[in-house]
């Protein structure tokens, strides 16, 4: 059975579960080093929350590791680029914790405009500064949400719920899909920022996102406004927020998360009176870890013993029941990519991928990256369907598709132009039944091919007695004919034969063949056998 390594500390329920489904588990926290090494090359898959980092150098040599799955929403602790072009699938669990992080960010609200910490430290000091510790009404005032993410939207219901008023920005999310869930949106940060008395973050932590409030943006609030981050620390620059709430601008700022953490015991931050500072909270309740923890076990699960995958940040998402519609789609346009890559002469530059009839409804980027898959797989080692796309556009291989209702002489059918720096080669397939694959079209001939199997293609003059030719050389050789297929668009002119044969046919077979003067080219391709489905789709 596949191993998982844990890195981090998993909910007991978590560890049951991967047990019950009959994993190995390897569970061990805070290794380093070597060890770390070791243990990820050991797994099939790896489970860790935020203390373990998976850096560009510890996947530089991933061994058999095939999945890493983050017990928690962000991934910023996970090379997720890395791990792509090793062809590594990563997830998260971004629903485990929504609610604890919305209620912490909530509490944090309420700790900053009520003076909760301090008056409670007060207290204990046998003081009674009720005068001291006037606050802040929250009814009435506007909040600005940045992200409207799940966190974001589950915060801004609860400060709406508190008659505040709550004006978001996300680039993502559209103002009308906003105004259902009773939220203002603004089209850019800056117009936001000058509107907010409080402000709050729920962002992911991406090079686009670091820093997103900076000096400026901090300048732009109204003078008395509050700052909260319970999303990653970074998104607000630290030492900015520092000179704004010394300066008085800023009257105060509450922060679950921080860019080391935990942070270096003469950071300016601990110094001011004027926030609230908690060890990042935002998922410490029984509830969520809970959650997040069999959330992880069954994403791993489903993964490395069904092919599902689910809640995937480098690579299309796909449900149970979608994984079976989508099975043999992905069958058909992987065995696409392995014909025409092994077909194709010259510099792959381009493929132009048309889905018709069914197949435009279903996930075509996911069977594009099928596709992709099997292209690279003829010149690349060590492709799957996680790291094709990027691979293909890290070498300057564009991968178009277009999608069209119109079914043609086909129910479906998935066409492919490959373009290199020789000319252009097209293949199309279709699929029969529930377990057919069927190449019927190659460049301009119709045909009705098998696609399996060690094929031989081979561009002829349609005349009498040249299959028979064909025939009695493979017999003289000992290789079997197991089906054939003639496209051709007028009788007596050029046609294509595609024979499917039980072995590779021998050079010295294959040199008689070319030797016919009316057979101008012989082509070997060599696919999976039938009902033989790509390793990496489980």
């Amino acid at each position: 059975m596949p191993r998982i390594f844990v890195a981090d500390k998993l909910e007991a329920q978590g560890l049951q579960l991967l047990q019950q489904a009959g994993f190995e588990i390897d569970a061990r926290e805070k290794l380093t080093g070597a060890a770390l090494v070791e243990a990820l090359q050991a797994a099939d898959g790896v489970i860790v929350r935020s203390a373990t980092r998976i850096t560009a150098e510890l996947l530089q040599n991933p061994g058999k590791c095939r999945v890493i799955v983050r017990a928690g929403v962000g991934v910023d602790n996970i090379d997720v680029d890395a791990a792509t072009r090793r062809g590594i699938l990563v997830m998260n669990t971004p629903s485990g914790n929504t609610v604890s992080t919305a209620e912490q960010t909530i509490a944090l609200l309420f700790a900053l405009v009520r003076h909760t910490a301090a008056a409670d430290a007060s207290m204990r000091a046998g003081k009674w500064e009720r005068n001291k510790f006037v606050g802040t009404q929250l009814a009435g005032k506007t909040i600005g949400v940045v992200g409207l993410g799940r966190i974001g939207r589950e915060v801004a219901r609860r400060c709406a719920g508190l008659d505040m008023k709550v004006v978001g920005y996300d680039p993502v999310l559209s103002a009308a899909g906003a105004a259902n869930l009773g939220i203002e949106t603004v089209g850019s940060l800056n117009d936001l920022l000058p509107r907010c008395q409080f402000l709050t973050v729920h962002t992911p932590l991406t090079d686009e996102t670091r820093d997103l409030i900076g000096a400026e943006q901090l300048a732009r609030l109204p003078k008395g406004a509050r700052v909260l981050n319970c999303a990653r620390g970074g998104i607000i620059n630290e030492l900015a927020l520092v000179e704004s709430l010394r300066s008085g601008h800023l009257a105060g700022a509450a922060l679950d998360v921080f860019v080391e953490e935990p942070p270096p015991a003469d950071h300016p931050l601990l110094k001011l009176s004027n926030v609230v500072l908690t060890p990042h909270l935002g998922a410490s309740t029984t509830e969520a870890q809970l959650s997040v923890a069999t959330e992880a076990a069954q994403l791993i699960s489903d993964y490395l013993l069904r092919g599902v995958v689910g809640f995937a940040v480098n690579m299309p998402p796909i449900d149970r029941a979608e994984m079976e519609e989508l099975r043999l789609y992905v069958d058909l346009a992987r065995r696409l990519g392995l014909l025409l890559g092994q077909l194709a002469q010259g510099t792959i530059q381009k493929a132009e991928i048309e889905y018709r009839g069914e197949v435009a409804r279903k996930s075509t980027r996911l069977i594009s990256a099928a596709f992709a898959a099997g292209l690279l797989e003829t010149r690349i080692e060590q492709v799957n369907i996680v790291n094709a796309p990027k691979l293909a556009e890290e070498r300057g291989v564009e991968i178009i598709s277009s999608t069209s209702s119109r079914k043609g002489d086909f129910s479906t059918m998935v066409k492919v132009d490959l373009h290199t720096d020789r000319g252009v080669t097209s293949a199309a397939g279709t699929l029969f039944g529930n377990q057919y694959l069927r190449l019927v079209q190659l460049g301009d001939y119709h045909l009705d091919a098998y696609m399996d199997g060690v094929m031989l293609l081979f561009h002829h003059r349609d005349l009498p007695g040249l299959i028979g030719y064909i025939g009695t050389i493979f017999g003289k050789h000992a290789v079997n004919i197991a089906q054939m297929t003639v496209g051709r668009q007028q009788p007596g002119g050029e046609a294509i034969a595609v024979l499917n044969l039980d072995s590779p046919p021998p050079d010295a077979a294959l040199a008689e063949v070319r030797a016919h003067d009316k057979i101008s080219q012989v082509s070997v391709v060599k696919l999976p056998p039938a009902g033989q489905m790509p390793p990496w789709f489980g």
